[in-house]
């Protein structure tokens, strides 16, 4: 396997530091369940607040980058070119998305490759920003849209998707609207919005037979609000019914939350670029 010279070439996967502990100092026991309230004070449908910016790389054709909380995700998308390897021709453009933790990002360090997991995040990524892309106005050309995780908070999937999808705005690729993204985790009969670290590994796992209630899993809805339709709904776990509506109806009214936020975004990215231009033509003349 050739070596990338670049790079320092240091152990592939690593484990940090601070998991080893004083072995005569008092443990303190994992959660197993959710908290009644959560370490950041934030009620169950509670936002973490949010820092979006275009326009970051330089050498892509539009970019993105998104901070909600501990969770900090860039996205470049790059000019359109022909589809590879394609042989008929197709009347629809395609997406190309690739979703990527940064080695540093996570408690575990991760591979330069792409693991199990962030190759299904790719997939979930292209499903959420096809339906809201004009494929039809570049037929047989494929776009690339690359998402990287710098630091996983939480919910670094839906953060992925809504700087995907400022970051093709930015590249002013045609789009039928905004795709705007929420997690919630759901553990027996608590549920929460926008999951951090911790609260992503206790909904994951089962609780004890023990319990009255077997409800748990995680959801991701990635929405377009100008329309009212959901574009993905990805779920993992086990839950009922009567806990899955009451999700759904709190991510929707959470991603109509969000789209303001976008908007306004990119209305200061137009004026700025407005601004810029005027400058140029008053130093030119």
């Amino acid at each position: 396997m050739p070596v990338d010279q670049r790079r320092i070439n240091g152990p592939e996967v690593t484990i940090p530091y601070n998991i080893y502990f004083d072995s005569n100092a008092k443990q303190t026991e994992t959660r197993k369940t959710l908290p009644k309230k959560r370490t950041d004070g934030r009620d169950s449908t509670e936002l973490r607040k949010i820092f979006v910016k275009t326009g970051i790389v330089s050498q892509a054709k539009g970019s993105a980058y998104i901070e909600m909380g501990k969770t900090k995700v860039v996205c470049s998308v790059f000019d359109p070119r022909e589809i590879p390897n394609k042989t008929g021709y197709s009347l629809q453009g395609e997406l190309f998305c690739e979703f990527k933790f940064s080695p540093f990002s996570c408690l575990k360090r991760k591979i330069h490759q792409q693991d199990s997991e962030e190759k299904e995040y790719s997939i979930i990524l292209q499903r959420a920003l096809e339906s809201a892309v004009c494929r039809h106005e570049f037929p047989n050309f494929q776009v690339d849209v690359y998402a990287l995780v710098l630091d996983n908070g939480g919910s670094s999937l839906a953060a992925a998707i809504m700087a995907s999808s400022l970051a093709l705005s930015d590249a002013s690729v045609p789009m039928f609207g905004l795709v705007t993204a929420v997690t919630a985790g759901i553990y027996q009969d608590r549920f929460y919005l926008d999951l951090t670290e911790e609260e992503e590994v206790i909904c994951s796992k089962a609780p004890d037979e023990s319990t009255s209630s077997r409800n748990y899993g995680i959801v991701i809805q990635a929405n377009l609000p100008q329309h009212g339709q959901i574009s993905e709904f990805f779920h993992v776990g086990s839950m009922d019914l009567a806990n899955m509506k009451p999700t759904v109806e709190a991510i929707t009214t959470a991603c109509k939350e969000l789209c303001p936020v976008m908007q306004q975004c990119l209305v200061k990215s137009v004026l700025k670029a407005l601004k810029r231009k005027e400058n140029m033509e008053k130093e030119d003349q």
